[in-house]
């Protein structure tokens, strides 16, 4: 297996927020490059993980755990450890297609697609991660990158994804990370119904597999079938699962990441099959 680690450094003459000292590091698991092995893998899907954590911190049972399933299924995989509070939008955002687009880049080098960059993300991580999605070609993004092409990932897995808030006072999903995400401006009604981001979905927002289940409190599933409600809306192909039991953040599903298993551990059998399936012109 290739190991490698870079470190994301954005340009912040090009953002008006503060920079702050944390440098993100993009962790690159690529398998065994040998001829052989690589015979039967030339085409490779590329999957970047964004960790939940509230925008506060990126959570370990979220990353290594994760990109080891996608790697053991013949697909090249990464983690970005992404800023988190001081840091505010779009910082995170930017950051996010920034490791899009190097992965676009280098692709090629690790029998990697270049048309094949999905983004998987847990909770404020599936929030991350649906921005990228959503907020792609948006000013943030063109302001920065000019050719927004290069930073629009092909398809998004989200898990149990924060993905509305309560700035209309209806309804409450996580306040904290939005907190986190907006520092001074978490107050603020205009930035809080941007992010909001099933108003953000458009016919340009990419294929997406979603999951989360009927028991979560933490971030209710009215946040994911807001979200799928929204593709379909805009004819934006889409997997939904909503399984009946689970607590918020159970990650893999397994003993691995848990002190006892779920049936939910399915969906990384699910995402990978959605991910592979060559029937849709979409996905291969």
């Amino acid at each position: 297996m290739i190991y490698e680690v870079k470190e994301i450094n954005l340009d912040y003459s090009k953002i008006a927020v503060d920079r702050i000292d944390y440098i993100p590091k993009l962790k690159i698991f690529i398998p065994n490059d040998s001829e052989e092995v690589s015979k039967y893998t030339p085409d490779r899907t590329t999957v970047l993980i964004l960790p939940g954590g509230g925008y506060h911190m990126t959570s370990e049972r979220e990353a290594e755990p994760i990109a080891f399933n996608f790697l053991q299924r013949g697909m090249n995989a990464a983690i970005l450890y992404y800023s988190v509070n001081p840091a505010v939008f779009p910082v995170s955002l930017l950051e996010t297609l920034t490791a899009v687009k190097y992965l676009r880049e280098t692709a090629q080098q690790y029998h990697g697609n270049k048309d094949k960059i999905y983004i998987c993300g847990f909770s404020a991580g599936g929030h991350l991660a649906a921005s990228a999605g959503t907020l792609w070609n948006k000013k943030e993004a063109v302001d920065y990158f000019k050719d927004v092409e290069q930073v629009k990932p092909n398809g998004l897995i989200l898990a149990y994804p924060v993905i509305i808030n309560d700035y209309d006072g209806e309804i409450q999903i996580h306040k904290g990370s939005f907190n986190n995400l907006l520092g001074e401006k978490c107050n603020d009604k205009n930035m809080l119904e941007y992010l909001c981001l099933d108003r953000q979905v458009s016919k340009d927002t990419p294929p997406t597999f979603i999951w989360s289940t009927f028991e979560d409190t933490g971030v209710p599933c009215e946040s994911s079938l807001r979200f799928a409600t929204a593709l379909k809306k805009n004819g934006v192909p889409f997997e939904l699962h909503i399984y009946e039991k689970g607590s918020h953040g159970k990650s893999t599903g397994d003993l691995v990441t848990n002190t006892e298993t779920y049936r939910l551990k399915n969906w990384l059998n699910e995402a990978c099959d959605w991910l592979l399936d060559t029937r849709s012109k979409y996905i291969r």
